[in-house]
């Protein structure tokens, strides 16, 4: 497994579908994952650190398990198959670990609501990922203008 951070939310050009861009911890890999505008919305909201007047789902899930004594762990994308993600989400109560089966959109909106550490399975990572090099450091304005027009002209089926 490959530690990722969410490095951002787009849109793809071309049907307006939401991308969750995760990047791996150590190195310019990304790994791009069509989401739910929903589940887009759930996950900037708290990368821009907005709260809502009320809990909204991910808030009510980690609410309740704080409540019960548990928290997210950490998540991890886990497989891929006919162009659909696979997640888990770890709760642990201290004493006993749960792998919970998720939508990886739910998984990412989960962690970066309870500060758990992001992972994906290596492999996932190499066949669908796509590295930038980055040349020198301070060049990031031009590895993320690369990134745009990658996103400008990507489509799921790219990744089948």
């Amino acid at each position: 497994m490959l530690e990722m951070v969410i490095y951002g939310v787009s849109f793809d050009m071309v049907g307006k579908q939401p991308i969750v861009l995760l990047k791996t911890l150590a190195g310019n890999r990304f790994l791009p994952i069509w989401i739910g505008h929903p589940e887009a919305a759930a996950i900037l909201m708290r990368l821009q650190d907005a709260r809502p007047p009320r809990p909204a789902t991910h808030d009510l899930m980690c609410n309740a398990l704080e409540e019960l004594g548990a928290e997210v762990t950490q998540v991890a994308i886990t497989d891929l198959r006919d162009n659909t993600f696979f997640a888990q989400v770890t709760v642990s109560n201290g004493i006993d670990e749960h792998e919970l089966d998720s939508r990886p959109s739910d998984a990412l909106a989960l962690a970066v609501r309870a500060e758990a550490p992001i992972f994906a399975a290596e492999q996932i990572v190499m066949d669908s990922g796509i590295e930038f090099e980055q040349d020198a450091i301070g060049d990031t304005d031009e590895m993320v203008e690369k990134f745009r027009t990658f996103l400008d002209d990507v489509t799921p089926d790219d990744f089948a």
